[in-house]
């Protein structure tokens, strides 16, 4: 697809310079994606598809009221934006408050390391899921159903505002998931893995060992005996650190979530202490290369790097241009929306805990009996309070690995979670696998990280004791 936006310097430029008066900021964002969409589950084929999308937004601000609207047609951009100034002039009654950011003159493209998935016939990518497929039910004849989903996304995106930013950037995007699972007469157990991409489409390729090995941990979980509910130390792999800093503290340092609700700007206060003295914790699109890498976010700030615990005591969150300006700190570059039918909402980009100084093998150290878990099959964050699942997991007996187990979920209060870190590992991993959802934004692009970590008291659901 030839990219459509090249020529709209001039229009935006004249709009902005013809309305800007009327509010206290505009901004119009448009954007033009091209899109695929495969999803084998079974032995159907329930989506093939290709697409491609021209559309934008226009975001108004008039005395702290927003006005907010999409279109597909470009025709019509003077009559969305005074539609949206009428609504922000109708609804403002306060005071705007956006942090200063300086305006950018760009364009920028995140290059990609290897072959442009636009370069790659949809047969082909067809053919890929087919493969993968076909492993997955090959594993064992009780593999009673099996799911591949296959995405690609490259988007183009054009930033105009009445702060004098005019900004292009452009950026390609892949994920690929895998399921199994299996059934042996009540039981059933499913095997999960998910990777993602922002360099080539060759990282999608080669998978093989990987979805073999979620087909045959569902198979092998069928066996398992189910561990015994009971409050253990723990030990949980980089991926579920991951998520864990993802889902159960990253929302949280979203700063849009603090100014609504002044009980959690009171518990994330500034310089309260979380975690112990070696706990190091970011969140950042500058890092390049992952999926939540960027040049500038949604609103023309410059990405950043912003460290939200320092030494196990708070020092940051994450902003937009408003919820700086409301809170009187300095933007991040966190306001993203997915595509232009949204409007930028404070997100994660890259989310990450510092690798510590304990060897892995250090970490079982003393543990008379607890629980190591590996991977994550879903889990779920309500405020403060969490419940993973793990992928696969094993009994720790007199500080060794022991047994497998099944059906392990990881519980708990992230603040109490976080002061009952124990030991932080030495090694580390980027989980490029993340889709974030929030505000109906579902699957934005992100990247998690972090080392292994021991965490004592932590409540592991599985089967009662009787």
């Amino acid at each position: 697809m030839s990219m459509p936006l090249h020529d709209m310097n001039n229009l935006l430029a004249d709009l902005i310079s013809r309305y800007r008066s009327q509010v206290d900021y505009l901004a119009i964002r448009l954007e033009a994606a091209q899109t695929t969409d495969i999803l084998l589950r079974g032995h159907k084929i329930e989506t093939l598809s290709e697409a491609i999308s021209l559309g934008g937004q226009v975001r108004a601000c008039h005395r702290g009221g927003w006005g907010f609207t999409s279109f597909n047609r470009f025709s019509d951009i003077a009559e969305r934006i005074e539609e949206v100034i009428s609504a922000a002039r109708i609804v403002g009654d306060d005071e705007t408050l956006l942090a200063p950011v300086t305006p950018i003159q760009d364009t920028c493209v995140l290059p990609l390391t290897g072959t442009d998935p636009r370069q790659i016939p949809l047969a082909d990518k067809k053919a890929l899921c087919d493969r993968y497929a076909q492993i997955l039910r090959s594993v064992d004849p009780r593999i009673a159903t099996i799911s591949v989903r296959y995405g690609d996304s490259a988007q183009q995106i054009m930033l105009a505002t009445s702060d004098g930013t005019l900004l292009e950037q452009s950026w390609v995007d892949m994920e690929m998931r895998f399921a199994a699972t299996a059934r042996d007469g009540e039981t059933v157990q499913t095997g999960r893995e998910t990777t993602g991409s922002r360099k080539a489409y060759e990282d999608l390729m080669g998978l093989e060992g990987q979805v073999h090995a979620a087909a045959q941990r569902a198979v092998h979980s069928l066996a398992l005996p189910p561990v015994q509910g009971n409050t253990y130390t723990v030990v949980i792999d980089p991926i579920l650190t991951g998520l864990f800093v993802h889902e159960a503290f990253g929302h949280l340092s979203e700063a849009d979530m603090a100014y609504e609700n002044p009980d959690l700007l009171e518990v994330m206060s500034m310089g309260r202490q979380f975690g112990p003295s070696d706990l190091q914790i970011f969140d950042g699109a500058d890092p390049a290369g992952h999926r939540g890498s960027y040049l500038y976010d949604d609103e023309g700030t410059l990405a950043t790097t912003t460290q939200l615990i320092q030494d196990g005591v708070l020092i940051g969150r994450l902003h937009s241009r408003e919820t700086a300006g409301k809170l009187n700190e300095a933007p991040t570059g966190n306001a993203r929306c997915l595509d232009y039918r949204y409007p930028p909402l404070v997100r994660m980009t890259n989310t990450w805990i510092e690798r510590g100084k304990t060897p892995v093998n250090e970490l079982f150290s003393g543990i008379q009996e607890g629980v190591y878990a590996r991977n994550w099959l879903g889990g779920m964050t309500n405020g403060e309070m969490f419940t993973f699942s793990a992928g696969e997991a094993w009994m720790i007996r007199q500080g060794q690995i022991a047994e497998p187990v099944r059906d392990v979920t990881l519980s708990g209060n992230v603040f109490t979670t976080l002061a009952d870190i124990e030991a932080i590992g030495d090694d580390f991993f980027w989980d490029e696998s993340g889709g974030c959802g929030k505000g109906g934004q579902n699957g934005l692009p992100v990247g998690c990280g972090g080392p292994s970590l021991r965490l004592r008291n932590v409540v592991v659901g599985g089967e009662a004791n009787t």
